[in-house]
């Protein structure tokens, strides 16, 4: 830790690289001699232009995104994508959704308003500890979708293998887990990414969507709610939101700079292993997911009682550590360990815990 930075293991807004921080604090007065911070600079600018046009190209090498893909920076967050998912691809007006967790849960709702939706798979009976066989689900051939969150942020499950979508459109929420390993890109029709988690500050979301899925003649849908109308315009119909298109260009730089995907996954699969060891062999803690379907974003765990996981809370923030209270929704505790947070705090969290247990008598 430096500059009395502590470890963040909030799900988001989110713990971000160092380097980067650093240097967005060197640019923010005068960025490359424009004289002007880049919250200040107009988006029609062409110093601004030069920003998007190298975050969209450094994102397109990072995940290898096929020429017949649009890459769109839509303000509202992954939220919105709930809606204009369904709203932009519901063609039959029936949709399939896999249901695995909060985020899911709320997308269908969502889609609920647009259309017919389908759950063709869920893990509400087990209070989504695990992500349900997806080898061979019902699809309907007039289904316009096969939906998925593909890592939920809250209960902490992700998928191991992708859904068979028997030849349906894949939809996929990556928001807490983008970026965070290789992606064949072409195996989806679209991904949306709230970018506040692994990539950048709040206030945008990424969307990745197949040309051919951008449907004309949606007159009835609000303008700014239609994918055209961002894909025409690439990503620039209204202002949009500079600064984060700006940070996560230089998070995709950084990222390409360690090694690209490949690298970290890696060192993502090395720090998950280090709590998930530590949660396997505790007699105090225990994680709330099936090994098999672990998140190596979102680690969830539980001492099975209410007040001792309250007190393990108020125990790793004193310590320096913050945001380990889980999800207001499903109690417990939760450490995402994105990108950005190094295996040194993800092993001094570890050393936490075990005093913890120690002093509980819990050896």
């Amino acid at each position: 830790m430096k500059y009395g930075r502590t470890y963040n293991f909030s799900a988001g807004p989110a713990t971000m690289p160092e380097p980067v921080l650093e240097e967005i604090r060197d640019e923010m007065m005068n960025y490359r001699g424009s004289g002007m911070c880049v919250m200040e600079m107009s988006h029609r600018s062409k110093v601004f232009q030069q920003i998007a046009d190298e975050a969209e190209q450094d994102l397109r090498d990072l995940m290898g995104i096929p020429d017949n893909y649009k890459v769109l920076f839509i303000q509202g967050g992954a939220t919105l994508q709930f809606s204009m998912v369904p709203m932009n691809l519901m063609k039959n007006g029936l949709a399939c959704y896999v249901e695995t967790g909060a985020w899911s849960k709320k997308a269908i709702a969502e889609a609920k308003r647009v259309g017919e939706v389908k759950v063709v798979a869920s893990s509400k009976d087990k209070n989504y500890s695990y992500v349900p066989d997806c080898s061979d689900l019902d699809i309907p051939d007039e289904a316009d979708y096969l939906y998925i969150c593909e890592n939920e942020t809250i209960h902490g499950n992700t998928f191991p293998t992708l859904p068979n979508a028997k030849g349906h459109v894949l939809v996929s929420d990556q928001s807490s887990m983008f970026l965070s390993r290789p992606c064949n890109v072409s195996d989806y029709g679209l991904i949306y990414a709230g970018v506040q988690k692994n990539v950048g500050p709040a206030g945008m979301v990424i969307v990745i969507i197949r040309e051919d899925l951008i449907r004309d003649g949606l007159d009835d849908l609000p303008i700014y709610l239609r994918y055209k109308t961002h894909a025409d315009a690439d990503s620039m119909y209204n202002t949009p939101n500079c600064w984060c298109m700006y940070v996560c260009g230089k998070v995709f730089k950084y990222l390409k700079s360690i090694g690209g995907l490949s690298e970290m996954e890696k060192i993502n699969q090395a720090k998950a292993k280090v709590l998930y060891d530590f949660l396997d062999q505790s007699k105090l803690f225990h994680g709330t997911v099936d090994k098999k379907d672990r998140s190596l974003m979102n680690v969830t765990f539980v001492t099975g009682d209410a007040d001792l996981d309250a007190a393990t809370v108020a125990y790793t923030k004193a310590a320096g550590f913050e945001n380990l209270k889980g999800h207001r929704s499903v109690g417990g505790l939760r450490a995402s360990i994105y990108n950005a947070m190094p295996q040194a705090g993800v092993e001094a969290l570890v050393d936490c815990l075990a005093r913890f247990e120690r002093e509980h008598g819990k050896e």
